[in-house]
């Protein structure tokens, strides 16, 4: 049986965190879509590690650790992060050969194109992840197992060059050296080929054993369900985990999902919460909200309770973490976000469009002294207030309750 982690918001909610915490139960961590788009940051012993591809499960020397096949994986960036670690993780890493391949040339075209839009630019990371998947789709993508028949692949490249010419001119984009990209394709065969397997079918024959499925990005940010088109361009909620693994829905046993205890948001798009003044700068400094992969600052603002009752039953979630509760200590009020208000009518649901919505909102005394808390009763009064009141509002037990980043600042229910 499989259990899932999945994201409730906008992503950087603090997945990873969550994910090593809870590794050490699971034999098998899986990342089931996304690239290297996103940033999980661990905290170990006071050692910081910032993950773009690998499972959060590299950090639990016992948990086999698996790319699945919804993964585009960029081999530079993926053979850089193994080379980061202590000890060699890759003995128990295993990549899917249907996992898709980004290239250089990938990357450049998306940061082309984001160019091209000016105005209306996406906020996209620029790392190849929308033209890789665009390329699948399309069915003339390059899947990590083709590593393993060089002179194959680079016939089938060099139709796609041709083909896709005059498109790149128009970007600007160049084709590549073709002895430079052979030998770039024969560094990452070097490097990664024995870890390249049919990972779908190693799940099912280990179905036994304990697994754990984590989601990258998060379900705001989802394909079809997300604030489209500002949006990643894979399926980030729990059946999309099942399609990036090859797990059947009848494996899944529970889903975790994960919000931070406000709400942030990365590049453009929609964000009804979010505060412009002067409490949104303090949740920035205080939450140290820069993201993981790009740098960029973080948008913030405040819970909302209405985007994350859609996100949990999108994900049929059975539990939820609250992340960086510690953030919101100092502030003298906190709110919280329990509708929307549109054309002077009050809504309580997730619409397909939020351009036009305003939130609705109660205000709550706030606290100090969360930072670092174990224990549920000994957090200050107000700070469990807040989390007890969010627990009625999103109709969901609350398991964990982060209040710092290292592993140990968490409180169980």
């Amino acid at each position: 049986m499989a259990d899932l982690i999945v994201g409730l918001q906008w992503g950087d909610e603090g997945k990873g965190k969550i994910v090593d915490l809870v590794a050490k139960n699971y034999d098998i961590v899986i990342r089931s879509q996304g690239g290297h788009n996103a940033g999980h940051t661990v905290v170990l012993d006071g050692k910081k590690y910032a993950l773009h591809l690998l499972p959060s499960g590299v950090l639990n020397p016992n948990a086999i650790n698996v790319i699945g096949n919804g993964v585009v994986v960029y081999p530079k960036q993926l053979i850089k992060e193994i080379s980061e670690f202590d000890r060699d993780i890759k003995e128990k890493l295993l990549i899917s050969d249907k996992a898709h391949m980004i290239l250089d040339h990938h990357i450049a075209i998306d940061k082309a194109r984001e160019k091209l839009r000016g105005k209306n630019a996406i906020g996209t990371t620029g790392r190849g992840i929308g033209p890789a998947y665009a390329d699948k789709i399309a069915r003339v993508g390059v899947r990590m197992g083709e590593l393993g028949n060089i002179e194959k692949l680079m016939d089938k490249l060099a139709h796609y060059y041709e083909m896709n010419r005059e498109y790149f001119e128009y970007l600007g984009v160049k084709v590549p050296d073709m002895d430079f990209l052979r030998d770039e394709l024969e560094y990452y065969k070097n490097e990664l080929m024995e870890n390249i397997t049919n990972t779908t079918q190693y799940l099912w024959d280990n179905i036994d054993k304990n697994m754990l499925l984590e989601g990258a990005q998060a379900t705001l940010l989802d394909i079809d369900h997300g604030t489209y088109p500002f949006v990643t361009s894979s399926n980030t909620i729990a059946s999309g985990a099942l399609t990036g693994s090859g797990l059947s829905p009848k494996e899944l046993k529970k889903v975790i999902g994960i919000a931070k205890a406000y709400t942030t948001r990365v590049g453009n798009g929609p964000f009804p919460t979010e505060d412009l003044g002067e409490d949104g700068d303090k949740i920035r400094k205080q939450g140290h909200e820069f993201g993981t992969t790009t740098g960029r600052p973080r948008r913030c603002g405040w819970f909302d309770v209405v985007a994350a009752k859609y996100a949990i039953t999108l994900n049929g979630c059975d539990e939820v973490a609250i992340m960086k509760l510690d953030v919101l200590d100092g502030f003298d009020k906190v709110k919280v976000c329990v509708g929307y208000e549109i054309n002077s009518e009050e809504i309580d649901y997730f619409p397909s469009e939020l351009d036009d919505v305003k939130p609705v909102y109660i205000e709550m005394d706030g606290w100090n002294g969360s930072e670092g808390v174990t224990e549920f009763d000994k957090l200050p009064l107000n700070a469990k207030k807040y989390i007890e009141f969010l627990e009625e509002k999103i109709g969901c037990h609350i398991k964990y309750v982060s209040t710092g980043p290292d592993r140990n600042s968490t409180i169980i229910r």
